[in-house]
């Protein structure tokens, strides 16, 4: 019988999930239980080559997410606003989570959370797939759950998709738009967030109770321009 303790990864086969259930693989520190809704994906059999024992896991069934934290020392959270753009459910499934977390026992959970931007307004703004995780973080710590909220940068994964220049209908130069000013945007690679997990997860003692902003470089977005142009060898 192994002596490692379990973390169970919810979201194991999506971005954040899946970079901190490879962090842990490679670390060999964890027995890694790998949570998903589709078993059968190939994402999900990546990680059972690496070694992960992949279960499934459904964050809307409160028996299923039971049997996933059955056992386990801790667990990474992270809930998908855009799966459904519904703030009260993704409110639901955290707290889901942390029920069950307090109900079993788990001695250390690491949530992806966001600020709640309209307690922290005092209600002039609703901001709601931020507003919605700071509900649930705050949800964790009012019962006791020893709990770290990692609060994650936009993703530079994002230039590549959402955030794409668009090449311009008038010249050869690209176009990045995003109404930010000069005001600094925080950012960071996907593939960085799992070490940081890893780290939280090995220091219980310095992190539990408390909120860590993960960001690896803040740019204007005419620098983030500048980097893509350099990149690219075309003028965005």
């Amino acid at each position: 019988m192994t002596s490692k303790k379990i973390i169970a990864v919810f979201g194991a086969t999506g971005a954040q999930g899946g970079s901190v259930a490879r962090a842990m693989l490679e670390g060999k520190k964890y027995v890694v239980r790998a949570l998903t809704r589709d078993v059968t994906r190939p994402k999900a059999q990546v990680l059972r080559d690496l070694g992960a024992e992949v279960v499934e896991g459904d964050l809307n069934d409160k028996a299923s997410v039971e049997a996933a934290l059955k056992g386990a020392y801790g667990a990474f959270l992270v809930t998908n606003f855009w799966d459904h753009f519904s703030k009260e459910k993704e409110v639901c499934q955290g707290e889901v989570v942390a029920d069950v977390a307090k109900s079993q026992g788990l001695k250390h959970v690491v949530y992806s959370g966001l600020e709640n931007v309209k307690r922290l307004t005092n209600g002039k703004l609703e901001v709601l797939h931020f507003d919605g995780k700071g509900e649930v973080e705050e949800y964790f710590w009012s019962i006791g759950v020893p709990m770290t909220s990692v609060r994650v940068a936009a993703y530079f994964e994002n230039f590549l998709g959402p955030l794409k220049p668009v090449k311009a209908s008038d010249g050869d130069y690209y176009t990045l738009a995003l109404p930010m000013g000069d005001v600094p945007m925080d950012g960071i690679s996907v593939a960085d967030i799992g070490a940081a997990v890893c780290s939280i997860f090995n220091s219980p003692e310095e992190f539990v109770g408390k909120a860590v902003g993960l960001s690896a470089e803040a740019l204007t977005i005419q620098q983030y321009a500048d980097v893509l142009s350099k990149s690219l060898g075309k003028e965005v």
